[in-house]
């Protein structure tokens, strides 16, 4: 149950790409689909039917952002993150959403893009 408290100390972009994933990355990769980045972890869902995650377990994951430019464009950025299950529950009978902590950061923070945006160029002006 919620308290009404968000305790993330960085927003998340929420978006829809596909994700892969496995805990060992030389092995059999799970495909998944990205609910929300931020540069400290990743939430994505995956059939019920796939690996059994549990928190606390290793994996690594691939997966692309985006990134924004000038004006409305963007690129996909391309990463390879290892961390920790910190979160797994059921969504429905058929698909599992699991959260992960990213052992290493990402560059930058996915989902405060557009207010870093928003300070160049106010500090340009």
């Amino acid at each position: 149950m919620s308290d009404g408290q968000d305790r993330r100390r960085e927003g998340r972009l929420r978006y829809h790409w596909p994700i892969w994933f496995a805990e060992d990355f030389a092995g059999d990769l799970t495909q998944g689909q990205m609910a929300d980045v931020s540069s400290g972890g990743a939430a994505f869902t995956y059939y019920s039917d796939g690996p059994y995650l549990y928190p606390g377990q290793q994996v690594t994951a691939r997966f692309s952002v985006p990134r924004y430019g000038p004006g409305d464009s963007f690129d996909m950025v391309d990463f390879i993150r290892s961390g920790s299950v910190c979160r797994v529950e059921a969504v429905n009978t058929v698909l599992r959403r699991a959260a992960i902590c990213f052992a290493e950061p990402l560059p930058f923070r996915p989902g405060e893009q557009a207010e870093e945006k928003a300070t160049l160029v106010t500090s340009r002006s």
